[in-house]
């Protein structure tokens, strides 16, 4: 039987960082959600990060930190939100416990990353999240997904174009999508703007902070669909990774 690992509880860090903290039951919800990934991961390849200090850094403080320094969402509005190639969960389930009035979709395209997260949404109770299996390029196409989203979270690593492309179909008129990105600079910039505004979307903001415990940079890329995405997209499976707008 795995030793139970107990989550560092530095609320100052939170509030100071992010002008916010958990509360008790949030806070309770978080180690909960740690001791169900510890346990996942011996089934499955979930994540590497499975230090206490990592895991609150990296899984829950970021999930949270792209959601709190913008100003632009109201987290007691029902927001109906996507969280593009969720894997463990994240940032999709520290969202749903954080803002109980969203109705968070967890999407991924592996079987047994969908069938762990259905046994997590019910041990943690949340019932304002569910889950969704296939891939993002088939959803964005789907009447039943497309152009049905407020707010979409894609923490994936490719290239921006790529998670606006992901992201950006699935969005209603005046949308926000938000790219959870490590390294970024003005050329990132200037490279993705013309795919952007092909896919209906306008760069809203960039946010840069440091994270609290391990001082690395993380950049928050703030989208907002201002026209609707044309119908040519997302590309066919396979093809916004291969061929980069």
């Amino acid at each position: 039987m795995t030793e139970l690992l107990s989550l560092p509880h530095t609320p100052e860090i939170w509030q100071q960082t992010l002008n916010w903290q958990p509360n008790e039951q949030q806070w309770q919800q978080f180690q909960h959600l740690y001791d169900c990934v510890l346990e996942g991961n011996k089934r499955f390849n979930l994540t590497r990060i499975t230090d206490p200090l990592d895991f609150l850094e990296k899984h829950l403080w970021d999930s949270l930190a792209g959601l709190m320094l913008t100003d632009t969402l109201k987290r007691d509005e029902a927001y109906k939100v996507m969280d593009i190639g969720t894997g463990a969960g994240f940032p999709g389930l520290p969202t749903a416990i954080v803002c109980p009035e969203w109705t968070v979709t967890l999407l991924d395209s592996t079987r047994k990353k969908i069938d762990f997260l259905v046994t997590v949404l019910q041990a943690l109770a949340l019932r304002n999240g569910k889950t969704l299996l296939g891939r993002s390029e088939v959803m964005g196409r789907d009447r039943r997904n497309r152009e049905k989203f407020d707010l979409a979270l894609i923490r994936a690593v490719g290239e921006a174009s790529v998670c606006a492309e992901y992201s950006l179909p699935l969005l209603k008129l005046g949308g926000l999508a938000i790219l959870y990105r490590g390294h970024w600079t003005e050329e990132d910039t200037e490279k993705f703007l013309p795919s952007l505004a092909e896919l209906g979307g306008t760069l809203e903001q960039i946010k840069t902070i440091e994270t609290p415990w391990s001082q690395g940079i993380r950049n928050f890329i703030y989208l907002r669909k201002i026209q609707p995405t044309p119908s040519s997209y997302p590309r066919a499976t396979g093809i916004p990774t291969q061929k980069p707008l």
